[in-house]
């Protein structure tokens, strides 16, 4: 418990300064590239740390319609409702196997723990998807990964942590299982639901390639794998276009713009359940 050292102070700042610097960065490079006009990009060889004039062009080609617009709203969508049905399925199944006596419960637990050490490959998944009728469907997003077997274990594991005693007293008022899921389990639960549906969310918006294995229709694709398409294609057509043509054949601003926009939601939302990542993730692991 003394108090550290003025060297070790010292280190510790030149550590945690050199860490800001490796992470913020990159991250301002992208933002500033997105911002900064075409020329200048052109004249530094694709990149800006600050733009000589702020423009939204960028921005104002992609929030205004077209594909990225488009995968935009489908990213949105898919995360949203993908998030609400994994949360929803997690927490009944979580609850249904922290309750002692369930009928069956124990067969069940063992083939999730069985899909968590042993995930489905590549192939298995794609015929399950296409003898079901989901390929080029937006339920090939969602119901393939709809649980995760992590995530149910935590919550499990958290279910299990809570008296007793609160189970049996609202028996005693003549509360159902449901009724005591909503009003006390939930309620106590707000951590750890907090940070797995945000492993949720983060799963469902970064994911792009089950629409590259699902979907046929380019049109239908989230915006992470437009993004890509627009990152690893749109970089090798500027690398084959003169100066004059790479403005039109693939701007950098825009592949960025692309990225920043990909980036941002998660972004913004991390820090309203961050808080919760201590209290929530150990608590649940510690006791499952």
């Amino acid at each position: 418990m003394e108090k550290p050292k003025l060297i070790t102070q010292i280190l510790k700042a030149v550590v945690l300064t050199f860490t800001v610097v490796v992470v913020v960065v990159p991250f301002w490079v992208v933002v500033a590239t997105s911002f900064a006009p075409d020329q200048q990009i052109i004249d530094n060889g694709g990149w800006a740390f600050w733009p000589e004039q702020w423009s939204f062009k960028a921005y104002d080609k992609i929030l205004g319609g077209g594909v990225v617009g488009h995968a935009l709203w489908v990213s949105v969508g898919v995360t949203v409702f993908g998030t609400l049905a994994s949360l929803t399925c997690t927490v009944l199944l979580a609850y249904a196997l922290a309750r002692p006596g369930v009928v069956g419960g124990k067969p069940v637990m063992l083939l999730v723990l069985f899909t968590f050490l042993f995930p489905p490959g590549i192939i298995p998944s794609f015929l399950v998807v296409d003898g079901l009728g989901l390929r080029n469907t937006y339920w090939a997003l969602v119901l393939p990964v709809l649980v995760s077997a992590f995530n149910l274990v935590v919550i499990r594991g958290f279910f299990q942590g809570i008296p007793e005693e609160l189970y049996e007293a609202a028996k005693l008022d003549g509360a159902g299982e449901l009724r005591i899921l909503v009003t006390i389990v939930l309620p106590l639960s707000k951590a750890v639901i907090a940070v797995i549906g945000l492993f949720y969310a983060v799963g469902y918006w970064n994911d792009f390639f089950r629409a590259v294995l699902y979907l046929d229709d380019q049109g239908m694709w989230p915006l992470q794998t437009v993004m890509r398409q627009y990152v690893t294609q749109g970089a090798k057509l500027a690398d084959e276009a003169s100066a004059e043509e790479a403005l039109i054949a693939a701007p950098q601003t825009f592949r960025m713009a692309v990225v920043v926009l990909g980036t941002l939601p998660i972004l913004c939302l991390y820090p309203f359940v961050q808080r919760y990542f201590a209290k929530g993730v150990l608590t649940g692991a510690i006791k499952s």
